[in-house]
């Protein structure tokens, strides 16, 4: 058995709580990724419509800076709307200075998250996914291990979290490149590791990035 398919099966028979150094690891090195940015780059538009990676990381690191009395408050104001919530906060803290981002993205608070009747897994692919949408714009690697990849890619397929962003994978076959992880049979599709988390996240890349029938 490889190492990632080991990692795999531990982290299914594990606590679920057993994956939060994972996720914690993975704020701290997107922190260290973005500290020497310019003003200009944290401008660039990033994966997500609309926001820019100072958006981005202004949605990731909300946890930091509302508890939840505060976040149900704003939530409220807004007819229960997590969708704008989301946009209008991203927006609005997203003028926080990098220096504040930064140093959120660092907080322990944040690294104790857990989504709302979610989990620790949901707080992985959280970080994961907005690491992405924030780094891949800029032309850099995520820093993360092929164990990370793999629980997030088999909680977006296998446990279905694809389907919160509406994207469909029935019939298909995923295979990532640079590391040993596949699910499914059809019509296949292959990319790296982050590339096709990104797609299951319901990102748009350039076809010439992937093997295969785009999603």
């Amino acid at each position: 058995m490889t190492r990632d398919a080991d990692f795999r099966q531990v982290a299914d028979l594990q606590p679920d709580a057993d994956l939060q150094p994972f996720f914690s690891t993975q704020y701290r090195a997107l922190a260290d990724s973005l500290v020497a940015l310019s003003k200009e780059d944290w401008d660039t538009p990033s994966m997500c419509e609309g926001w820019g990676i100072r958006e981005v990381i202004a949605h990731l690191t909300m946890p930091a800076r509302y508890d939840e009395e505060t976040f149900i408050a704003e939530l409220k104001a807004r007819q229960f709307d997590f969708s704008k919530l989301s946009n209008e906060i991203a927006l609005r803290d997203g003028q926080f200075s990098t220096e504040q981002l930064l140093a959120d993205l660092r907080s322990e608070k944040l690294h104790r998250w857990v989504p709302p009747g979610g989990s620790y897994r949901d707080s992985l692919n959280h970080v994961v996914i907005h690491s992405l949408d924030a780094i891949v714009p800029l032309g850099f690697q995520l820093s993360g291990t092929n164990e990370v990849f793999c629980v997030v890619l088999d909680h977006m397929t296998k446990g279905g979290v694809h389907e919160h962003f509406g994207t469909q994978i029935t019939g298909r076959r995923l295979e990532a490149t640079d590391l040993e992880w596949s699910w499914g049979q059809g019509e296949m599709l292959r990319g790296t590791a982050s590339d096709l988390i990104l797609v299951l996240a319901g990102r748009r890349l350039a076809g010439d990035r992937f093997d295969g029938l785009p999603l």
